[in-house]
């Protein structure tokens, strides 16, 4: 009983002497708090937090602004890497002290010429810069090109049509031994060296239409369609025999020039030859027919155009006596 009266007794002290210790105003806050009697419920402490306008800085002290921290520095780092060589992109310049979060920062738009080089090949030539590359494959059409460009040396088909190719190069094409297609079309070409194609041998098929062709180089005995139309090929600019050689050629376009002869002799694996619009007023009699073997006939030679020209074919009848078939032309 007596230990109760004491530890009572004990507990009256510290309560005085904790809130003597207290502030004025907090003594009286607290007194004020505290319920009366009388009263049918308890009055819990409330805080005045509501933001008006007379408490605004109390609530947010706006004087320690600096003092807030700075998540600038924390934000992950971005690396940006770019395909393109360091030389192609150059970066901007720093011009804040490290640590310091820019107020004005600057983004460094990447170029088209680094995103283009990912599509370069191993061997690192800049061909597919320009032209798009799709396996052995190469396409340069309408690109205003004024020479052949470099090629990668697995290229087997180029298309280089519509633009503004002038001449064709021996090394041009060098150690391209896959080329089986070369077209360009539509360009500016004049003169071709002669061994730009001699030593193409796995190439079949040449097609130069619409340009400005006077003559033809060496071209190599494998080739299957060979296609010059619309150029200004003279006869004198085909080499004597040129086509003699090539034992696999079955398709032969050399209309809409100034020819005034059929080129011969022709060899036995044309199917189709297309002379029409030339200068041609003669023909020799074995340039399509061997006139000593009459009984030799050319079956598969079945598509043979000579109209547009001033010849009259019926005044060389044994020129085509073994063909399965007339040419298409004047005969009055």
């Amino acid at each position: 009983m007596r230990l109760l009266a004491f530890l009572s007794l004990l507990a009256l002290v510290l309560q005085e002497t904790g809130t003597a210790s207290l502030p004025r105003k907090e003594r009286k806050r607290r007194e004020e708090q505290m319920p009366r009697e009388g009263d049918s419920f308890e009055v819990l402490p409330l805080r005045n937090d509501v933001l008006n306008p007379d408490n605004y800085g109390e609530v947010i002290d706006l004087s320690n602004y600096e003092e807030l921290t700075d998540y600038g520095d924390q934000l992950p780092e971005v690396k940006m890497t770019s395909l393109a060589p360091a030389t192609s992109i150059s970066p901007t310049k720093s011009t804040t002290a490290p640590g310091t979060p820019s107020s004005n920062p600057t983004m460094t738009r990447p170029t088209t010429a680094g995103l283009l080089l990912s599509s370069q090949p191993n061997h690192g030539l800049p061909t597919c810069l320009v032209c798009v590359c799709l396996g052995s494959s190469v396409y340069c059409d309408d690109i205003d090109l004024e020479d052949i460009p470099p090629l990668p040396r697995r290229t087997a088909y180029l298309y280089a049509r519509f633009n503004r190719i002038s001449r064709i190069r021996a090394e041009d094409f060098k150690g391209l031994t896959k080329l089986k297609r070369i077209d360009l079309s539509n360009n500016l070409i004049s003169s071709i060296d002669n061994d730009a194609f001699r030593l193409l041998h796995a190439l079949q098929d040449l097609l130069l239409p619409e340009n400005q062709l006077e003559a033809l180089p060496v071209l190599p005995s494998g080739i299957e369609f060979l296609d010059v139309r619309l150029n200004r090929l003279q006869s004198s600019g085909i080499q004597p025999a040129a086509f003699r050689a090539m034992e696999k050629l079955q398709f032969l376009y050399l209309s809409d020039n100034l020819l005034d002869s059929i080129p011969g002799p022709l060899p036995l694996s044309l199917r189709s030859v297309h002379l029409q619009n030339n200068l041609i007023e003669t023909m020799q009699r074995d340039v399509f027919c061997d006139p000593e073997e009459h009984k030799h006939t050319r079956r598969q030679l079945e598509d043979i155009r000579l109209d547009g020209n001033p010849i009259n074919l019926s005044l060389f009848p044994s020129a085509y006596f073994c063909l399965p078939r007339l040419p298409i032309g004047r005969f009055t």
